[in-house]
C-alpha cells in the first residue's frame, strides 16, 4: 500500500523548508520526497496537503498513559480494570494532541505496547519503565500511616517498592522480566508527596550503582526521577542515562551531566498547569501543594535555563498522567521560554528523542525514515505555540497510516 501526500512544505528543525513538496510513503516508511511527477501505483492513497506543513510526529520523552492525576482515592474506589480503561482515551488525546511515541514512565504496562502493535485503538508507540523502583518511605511508596497499601497490584506486575543492594538487583531483573525498556528509579522525594520533600536523595550509592550496573548487561538505560541536586549528583556518579525534571539543577550539575552524557527531561509542564489549574475540590492538601508550586515554578525554569546555556541535552517531556493527557505540545512553549530556538525545542522532541531512544531512522522527515508524521496549518518553526493547540494539528500518521 503507498500514499502519497501531495502538496506540502517540509519542516525538518536545523533545515530550510522546503515548499511545494509530495512525500511517498509505502511500507511504513518514507519512499520519496519530490516537487515534480512520480510513477505510483493504481491504488495509492492520495492526500491533498494543501499547502500545510509536514513534520515528524512527536515523542514524549516522560509520560504516564494509564495516569489519570494519580489519585490515591481513585485507586481505592475503582476497580482495576478502569486502570486499563483509561488508558484508550488517553491515548486518543495524545494522538491527536501529535505525539505519535511515548516513553513511559511508570504505570503502563506490557498489555499497552502489545494493544498498539496490534492495532486494537489507536495509541502512540511506548517505551516501557513498567514501575519505578522506590525505596521504603520514598516517593511512590504508597503504603499510608493507616498501614493501608495503595500501590495497583495484579499478576505480572512487580512492586516497585525495594531496599539495600539485594533487593534492588532483584526488582531490576524483575522489572527487566515483566517487559520494561528501561529502568526508571525515584531517586529524590516529588514536589507533591506529603511525605517526602525534593530537595532530599533517595536510595544510596551502592544502591544506585547496583541499578545500573544490571540494567547496563540488558543494555538498558536507566532514568531518574530527580529534583534533589544532591540526588542527581548521585546518579550522575552511578551512570544514569537521565534526570527527569531536575527542578534543584546548577551550573556545577549541568556541566557534570554534558561531560558524563546524561540528558535532562525537565517536564516544566506539570508545574505549570498544575500551579494555574489547581487540584480536585476533595483534595484536603490542595492549599499547601498549590502554595509550594508557586515557588517552584520561577525555580524550576530558572534553573534549566541554566542547564540549557551549559549544553545540556535536554528533551521534550511532560509527565502526563499527571496533569491531562493532550497537552504535550505545549512543553515546547517552556522550553522556548529558557532560551531554546524554535529549532532546538523542537528537536528535543524529534529527532533528539528518536537518538535518545536508539531509534537512528525517526524524528525527521527524510526518506528511508519512518514514516511517523504530522501535518499543521502553519510553520512552527515561526512560532512554536500553534502546536500547543490541537486544533492546529490536522493529520497525525504513524507508520504511514492516517490515525487522525
Amino acid at each position: 500500500m503507498q500514499t502519497l501526500i501531495e502538496n506540502i512544505n517540509v519542516v525538518n528543525p536545523f533545515d530550510e523548508v522546503k515548499s511545494n513538496q509530495n512525500v511517498l510513503i509505502e511500507d511504513g516508511l518514507i519512499r520519496e520526497i519530490f516537487s515534480g511527477k512520480i510513477s505510483v501505483k493504481n491504488n495509492v492513497q492520495l492526500i491533498d496537503g494543501e499547502d500545510n506543513y509536514l513534520l515528524s510526529g512527536f515523542i514524549d520523552c516522560h509520560t504516564h498513559i494509564f495516569a489519570k492525576g494519580f489519585h490515591k482515592e481513585e485507586n481505592m474506589a475503582n476497580p482495576l480494570g478502569i486502570h486499563f480503561y483509561n488508558a484508550v482515551p488517553h491515548a486518543s488525546q495524545t494522538i491527536n494532541a501529535g505525539v505519535t511515541s511515548i516513553r513511559d514512565c511508570g504505570s503502563a504496562d506490557l498489555s499497552f505496547k502489545l494493544a498498539q502493535q496490534r492495532k486494537l485503538f489507536p495509541a502512540p508507540k511506548i517505551y516501557l519503565s513498567v514501575v519505578p523502583l522506590v525505596m521504603t518511605g520514598g516517593h511512590f511508596d504508597l503504603l499510608l500511616p493507616s498501614g493501608f497499601d495503595l500501590e495497583i497490584m495484579y499478576p505480572g506486575l512487580p512492586k516497585g517498592r525495594c531496599d539495600g543492594v539485594e533487593e534492588v538487583l532483584k526488582k531490576t531483573r524483575e522489572v527487566k522480566r515483566a517487559g520494561a525498556d528501561f529502568i526508571k528509579v525515584m531517586c529524590s522525594g516529588g514536589v507533591l508527596t506529603t511525605n517526602s520533600s525534593p530537595e532530599f536523595p533517595q536510595f544510596n550509592k551502592k544502591e544506585l550503582k547496583t541499578i545500573v550496573n544490571e540494567a547496563k548487561v540488558n543494555d538498558m538505560k536507566v532514568s531518574a526521577h530527580c529534583h534533589s541536586l544532591k540526588g542527581m549528583n548521585n546518579c550522575i556518579s552511578a551512570g544514569f542515562s537521565s534526570i527527569e525534571h531536575g527542578t534543584f539543577i546548577d551550573k556545577k550539575t549541568s556541566k557534570r551531566m554534558v561531560e558524563k552524557d546524561v540528558s535532562l527531561v525537565p517536564t516544566m509542564l506539570v508545574h505549570q498547569f498544575l500551579y494555574e489549574n489547581g487540584f480536585p475540590a476533595w483534595d484536603n492538601y490542595a492549599e499547601e501543594k498549590t502554595e509550594k508550586l508557586k515557588e517552584i515554578v520561577k525555580v524550576h525554569k530558572e534553573n534549566i535555563s541554566t542547564a540549557y546555556e551549559e549544553g545540556v541535552n535536554i528533551l521534550m517531556g511532560t509527565d502526563s498522567g499527571v496533569i491531562p493527557h493532550g497537552h504535550n505540545l505545549e512543553e515546547l512553549i517552556n522550553l522556548v521560554e529558557i532560551g531554546m530556538s524554535s529549532d532546538e525545542a523542537i528537536a528535543s522532541g524529534t529527532v533528539k528523542a528518536a537518538e535518545f531512544l536508539g531509534q537512528d531512522n525517526l524524528g525527521l522527515v527524510k526518506e528511508n525514515y519512518v514514516a511517523d508524521l504530522i501535518l499543521v496549518n502553519s510553520n512552527p518553526l515561526d512560532d512554536v505555540s500553534v502546536l500547543g493547540d490541537t486544533d492546529n494539528i490536522l493529520n497525525v500518521f504513524q507508520d504511514g497510516v492516517l490515525i487522525k
